[in-house]
């Protein structure tokens, strides 16, 4: 898929959601909030073909923190031909004093 444009797509992936952001044209541009799909092969496949029939003149680039849901979604998105990069949560970058939100369990 080689066009001239480039759409970036963020997955927060969760059990049973997805939720999507994408900027068109790289990192200068605002990103948009899609919303969010359920955690499924059929839903994420019908998610990129609504991307490509909206914006066909681009290439669609994934990204999406390493988790608990595997890589079944990286396995998915490069069998069907588009770039995914899968970030692990220790390397993204947090401003000095940022702390990570801890949820305390109840019991």
């Amino acid at each position: 898929m080689n066009n001239n444009n480039i759409i970036l797509i963020g997955l927060d992936t969760h059990k049973r959601h997805i939720e999507i952001a994408y900027a068109l044209d790289g990192r200068e541009q605002e990103s948009v909030h899609f919303g969010r799909i359920p955690t499924t092969k059929q839903a994420i496949i019908k998610f990129i073909k609504q991307m490509q029939s909206k914006y066909p003149q681009t290439t669609l680039q994934f990204v999406y923190e390493a988790g608990p849901c595997g890589y079944w979604v990286y396995r998915l998105l490069t069998s069907l031909g588009h770039t995914c990069f899968v970030v692990a949560p220790s390397l993204i970058p947090r401003k000095p004093g940022e702390r990570t939100k801890r949820t305390k369990k109840m019991r």
